[in-house]
């Protein structure tokens, strides 16, 4: 079916979302078409400010909005415990169980070699330096149950091994194959409370 070029570019680029084939695309460009002119302007004047207004901390790896990162407090450094996830959609999930009080650390990604994604663009560095620095005692490794993430935290295990803090991973319960932030609140907290050395 031939469309009109403005609705076929729009289509395309709805397809670059995560699960968002053809037909959602399809779907989602023509709903937007009923929108009202200032609804299609909201949205547009949104994604245009979106890099702008939305940064990551630079100390962190947590999305922020203003110059301060409410996940780089004081209160959260001196509990010298440091959560380490692959994405801040996790930093959500776990902050909103309320049983973990310390600080966050955001890596680039997982391990994926078929991705491209090795150790060297995991981003250990800063974690290592801020390890160092604010003499955390304590790092929680909390991936997605996946051979990625696996893989990850065997990885992290070795390389922290000689800042002689304490290693721990989340326990289990999360099931295989599953993301953190899709996990309930309950399970995510009963395998907070029962995290183990890894």
């Amino acid at each position: 079916m031939k469309y009109p070029h403005h609705l076929k570019l729009l289509i395309e680029s709805l397809k670059k979302l995560p699960g968002v084939g053809s037909r959602t695309a399809e779907r989602f460009a023509f709903e937007m078409l009923a929108w009202s002119a200032d609804d299609l302007k909201k949205i547009s004047r949104l994604l245009g400010e979106l890099k702008n207004a939305v940064r990551f901390c630079p100390a962190c790896g947590c999305l922020i909005e203003e110059t301060d990162c409410q996940f780089c407090q004081e209160q959260r450094l001196k509990e010298k415990k440091v959560c380490v996830v692959s994405s801040f959609k996790s930093v959500l999930a776990i902050d909103s169980t309320g049983l973990f009080k310390g600080a966050y650390h955001v890596l680039n990604h997982l391990l994926s070699p078929l991705r491209g994604q090795g150790p060297d663009t995991l981003g250990i560095e800063r974690l290592l330096e801020r390890i160092e620095t604010l003499q955390f005692q304590e790092v929680v490794l909390a991936f997605d149950s996946t051979l990625e993430g696996d893989a990850t935290a065997l990885y992290l295990k070795r390389e922290l091994e000689s800042t002689g803090v304490k290693v721990l991973r989340l326990a289990t319960g999360i099931p295989m194959g599953s993301s953190l932030d899709l996990i309930d609140q309950a399970t995510l907290s009963k395998a907070l409370m029962g995290r183990s050395q890894v």
